[in-house]
């Protein structure tokens, strides 16, 4: 194992540290989480993240991945593996951001399971990764297009929500229309907020698309919100 001796202990104590109990049951409420929370918010859990990047420089990327998901699997609290999440994406980890990482990326998705982990993970750590990688990394979104599991759906559909002039319309339109028929909100929202995000890009296309497809009126509603028509 490559995990680094000490480094959940440091990330529990710095969570300790930071925690505000009595903010711990709003937090879970706004969330939906079974899992409880310990009452550390976003701005004290990047001042966190950065404390442990830099007492912990990773010699290998093996390190970072078994350290963050020790941290992820073993988490008795949300904000665990808000850390383990944040973690690898640090700019401390740019240099280890390859295909390698794709595992631990998915098991942030299958297992986290909700929006706020998968956006994250899709937008900020897969999308950069297809840019670097397509060869790798488009034919697993196609695959995870059709999976049985929403939320690799909603990954391959959101994954390029940062590329800008540099999105793979093909497979945003093969993402999207595997999709189109499922009632699952949490996908006609991710395709709505695709087309949304693309349409800064290119109103045109978005455009086009809306008009010759059967969106859900959700999906269609944020699709076209910053197109004037």
């Amino acid at each position: 194992m490559g995990e680094v001796a000490g480094y959940r202990e440091a990330a529990l104590r710095l969570l300790g540290e930071h925690a505000v109990a009595e903010d711990a049951p709003a937090m879970q409420r706004y969330m939906k989480s079974e899992m409880p929370f310990i009452g550390v918010r976003k701005p004290a859990r990047v001042r966190i993240v950065d404390a442990l990047c830099e007492r912990f420089r990773f010699a290998m990327q093996e390190d970072l991945i078994d350290s963050a998901r020790e941290l992820w699997r073993k988490a008795s609290f949300r904000e665990e593996r808000y850390v383990a999440l944040s973690v690898t994406g640090h700019r401390a980890q740019r240099g280890f951001q390859d295909p390698e990482m794709l595992g631990i990326y998915e098991e942030f998705v299958v297992t986290g399971a909700w929006w706020d982990f998968v956006d994250e993970t899709a937008s900020r750590r897969i999308g950069p990764l297809l840019l670097s990688h397509p060869d790798v990394v488009r034919p697993l979104l196609l695959s995870w297009s059709t999976d049985e599991d929403r939320w690799r759906r909603r990954t391959s559909i959101i994954a390029q929500l940062r590329a800008k002039d540099r999105t793979d319309v093909e497979l945003l339109r093969r993402s999207i229309e595997a999709n189109l028929d499922d009632p699952d909100f949490f996908l006609r929202k991710a395709i709505g907020w695709a087309l949304r995000e693309h349409a800064k890009t290119d109103p045109g296309w978005v455009q086009e698309f809306v008009e010759n497809h059967d969106l859900s009126p959700l999906s269609r509603r944020e699709a076209l919100r910053n197109i004037d028509r």
